[in-house]
């Protein structure tokens, strides 16, 4: 494994998610017609795509972005060494999590499968976090 490249693509995968986030903090809900259908399907659920809630979002995705950086030895943060693993194991503990609700939403459970959001999470969400994080647990050790 290469390390810093591994880091990087990981890194810009959280840092477009970011990016994502914050262009909906502007209220703009591409790809959907309105917020509701953007929660929907992307959520799966009705929740406020507000700035409060979008831009907390954001900066924890770009803190991720830069733990990955500094994890893969493109960035110095002035942090231990061991800081930058244990923050990688959470990223990549957290994209496990989503995963493995991803393969649920998969069964149909909890997830009409007429719906856009279980089409977005069986070709986009689910395959993507499955993907990082895998490389994210390689990139901790």
């Amino acid at each position: 494994m290469n390390k810093p490249r591994t880091a990087a693509a990981l890194a810009a995968v959280l840092a477009v998610d970011g990016a994502i986030h914050l262009y909906w903090a502007t209220g703009a809900t591409w790809p959907a017609a309105d917020s509701a259908s953007l929660s929907r399907a992307v959520l799966n659920a009705d929740v406020p795509f507000t700035p409060p809630v979008l831009v907390p979002l954001a900066a924890v995705l770009a803190a991720g972005a830069a733990t990955l950086l500094a994890r893969g030895g493109l960035l110095r943060l002035p942090l231990p060494p061991a800081a930058a693993r244990w923050g990688t194991r959470a990223i990549a503990a957290g994209l496990s999590l989503r995963a493995v609700a991803g393969l649920v939403w998969l069964t149909g459970l909890g997830a009409a499968p007429a719906s856009t959001f279980y089409l977005l999470n069986a070709v986009v969400y689910t395959p993507l976090c499955l993907a990082a994080a895998t490389a994210a647990w390689r990139l901790a050790r």
